[in-house]
């Protein structure tokens, strides 16, 4: 399993609207759009789990994609130090 990290999206963006584009690209395990703890709004950016196989066609596949006018970054996620 491998976390891939997603940022750059729009504050209107829903897990339903990720887990649809990473489809197209293998299995997803999870998404988790990340949310601002006080006020509750998105913070344009989130986390998909996939197969480590389906996960790299999707960073190559993805990165720099347009969705809802914003020009997605998408990379391996790199641990919490």
């Amino acid at each position: 399993m491998k976390k891939i990290y997603v940022g750059n999206l729009p504050f209107t963006a829903t897990d339903e609207q990720l887990r649809e584009l990473f489809a197209q690209h293998g299995a997803v395990e999870s998404v988790n759009l990340i949310a601002d703890r006080e006020t509750g709004r998105l913070r344009g950016f989130g986390f998909v789990e996939m197969a480590a196989a389906d996960a790299e066609t999707a960073i190559s596949a993805l990165n720099g994609t347009s969705l809802g006018g914003r020009s997605l970054n998408v990379n391996e996620a790199r641990p919490r130090n």
